[in-house]
């Protein structure tokens, strides 16, 4: 986290769709891609306004340079922050961000270099999938920096990522996970050596998504996302009767019986 602003003219977050593909770049590389409210609202936009229709596939969400995927939010933020209500509707809006990002009707991938810390490791730990370089460091140092902590919300998604233990100890701790911890952990799917591995190993795994079934995958994030909040016992009939009435679940049917590649259309 720190301080630092973006140079005149520059985004603070790319977006781009190239062949069905979004991908996000945070950028601010100069303060290792630290998080300010505009960066968090066009993120949670980018999300939510993503088609359903079949123009995209999947989105990759990384940081500009080599040193951080995103270290935080921007220190200086928190400047004015002098009553309970501030500390409240940071928070708030901070898991209405991650709401948005859990709730993309598409897969979106974590390419992870470097720093993960904070808020970027809450983004990170709200995508489908998650691979990483070899020098990537992952947690919420906050016990030793801000001296703030996190929604019983951030929290909750955690705990059913990495378990409470492990949440405890990262917290308390106030330490890092590297990659091959990561990586046991489940957090990571896998370990590239550098950043242009990360890069080109994100975009080969978004395009191999690119092909497989839409429906599948969007019930899949719908329902894992009701099991968070509501539990095993949550109703999944709307969700099971259109994906077995679709014309994708025919067009599947159809294809493995005929022996050819199915030709999936999101409908």
């Amino acid at each position: 986290m720190t301080g630092a602003q973006p140079a005149s003219g520059e985004q603070e977050i790319l977006y781009e769709v190239r062949d069905r593909i979004g991908f996000v770049t945070f950028n601010r590389p100069q303060a290792r891609n630290a998080l300010t409210f505009g960066m968090y609202d066009r993120l949670a936009e980018i999300c939510s306004r993503a088609p359903d229709d079949g123009s995209l596939a999947a989105i990759v969400i990384t940081g500009a340079g080599e040193r951080a995927f995103a270290a935080g939010t921007d220190i200086s933020l928190f400047r004015d922050f002098k009553t309970p209500e501030h500390g409240i509707a940071y928070e708030k809006h901070a898991d209405e961000i991650m709401t948005a990002i859990e709730s993309c009707p598409v897969p979106t991938i974590a390419a992870i270099a470097g720093a993960c810390t904070g808020g970027g490791a809450g983004i990170a730990a709200c995508c489908d999938l998650r691979i990483a370089t070899r020098d990537m460091k992952f947690g919420f140092p906050i016990a030793r920096t801000l001296g703030n902590c996190l929604s019983a919300a951030t929290l909750d998604r955690l705990v059913r990522l990495l378990g409470e233990g492990r949440v405890k100890d990262l917290i308390f701790t106030a330490r890092l996970m590297g990659a091959e911890e990561a990586y046991a952990a489940g957090l990571i799917s896998e370990i590239v050596e550098d950043h242009a591995a990360l890069m080109k190993r994100a975009e080969e795994l978004a395009r191999q998504i690119a092909g497989h079934a839409p429906l599948t995958m969007r019930a899949t994030k719908e329902l894992l996302r009701r099991l968070r909040r509501h539990g095993p016992g949550v109703d999944d009939k709307d969700v099971v009767a259109k994906v077995y009435t679709s014309a994708d679940f025919r067009e599947g049917l159809d294809a493995f019986l005929s022996k050819r590649p199915p030709q999936w259309t999101g409908r």
